[in-house]
């Protein structure tokens, strides 16, 4: 308790030496301003002080030169000049309003212009390379483990039979043997099927430049699938009897071919 009476009683003591402080230097600045006003103001004497001595007589300037009449023309019509090159523009009313007849005239359609870039080419479409394909059938090929079935034409059956000459005759394994006959072992070159499987897959296929579809179509040893192009080819192929629309092309019945040749001369042999 005894501490805290002695803070009070220092921070007391401390204010009124504060504010003792702050008087004192009140009194003084008033004591300042009051004695200043008694200074006596010191200014020179005007008779004392020696006037300059005055300046040279300066020249007196030219008078203007007189402009003659032919010489101020020719200035004029030089600023008229520069006026005539900025004529003022008369502004007619009625063009800025609905446009007389005469005045408008029909859109024309212009060509498009020639594009900024050259088109990128479309990406080449995926292939699969067979080699030795062997013919199962007429449009069904085997190369390795994979089975391939030429697109857009029905699967043909190597047991299949047609009829002919009053007989039934073996079209498939003819069509087989044909089938093999032009492929003769040379690679296939088939697109990338959509739906691709481990054994048998659908898809369009070429030997060297030739369509094998429309091969087998065109000779006869293809049905082509409805709606289809080789449709057409089927008709042509129907109509002149060729694969299973005709014969059985072995008949062997037929006579046989006789070539005429000379007959070979004979050499005498000299007895020994």
């Amino acid at each position: 308790m005894r501490q805290q009476s002695f803070t009070i009683a220092g921070g007391l003591v401390a204010l009124l030496l504060y504010a003792g402080i702050l008087w004192a230097g009140v009194v003084a600045i008033r004591g300042q301003e009051s004695g200043g006003a008694d200074f006596p103001l010191e200014t020179p004497d005007v008779a004392t002080i020696e006037a300059p001595d005055p300046p040279a007589e300066m020249p007196a300037a030219p008078p203007p030169q007189a402009v003659s009449k032919s010489q101020a023309v020719p200035e004029q019509k030089a600023g008229a000049g520069k006026v005539d090159r900025l004529p003022a523009r008369t502004i007619e009313p009625q063009l800025f309003a609905v446009p007389q007849d005469g005045l408008a005239q029909p859109l024309e359609r212009i060509a498009p212009r020639p594009p900024l870039s050259e088109p990128k080419e479309k990406p080449a479409t995926a292939t699969m390379i067979f080699r030795r394909p062997v013919a199962l059938a007429a449009g069904l090929i085997r190369s390795g483990d994979t089975t391939v079935q030429l697109k857009d034409i029905e699967p043909e059956d190597a047991e299949k039979t047609c009829e002919g000459n009053g007989r039934s005759w073996p079209c498939g394994m003819v069509a087989r043997t044909a089938f093999r006959n032009f492929l003769r072992a040379r690679a296939l070159v088939c697109d990338q099927p959509e739906e691709n499987s481990e054994k048998t897959v659908t898809t369009a296929c070429k030997v060297g430049n030739e369509n094998p579809a429309e091969w087998l179509v065109s000779n006869g040893w293809a049905t082509p699938l409805p709606g289809t192009s080789l449709e057409v080819k089927a008709e042509a192929a129907r109509s002149a009897k060729l694969g299973f629309y005709g014969n059985d092309p072995r008949d062997l019945s037929r006579a046989p071919l006789t070539i005429d040749e000379p007959p070979v001369a004979t050499i005498p042999t000299p007895d020994l």
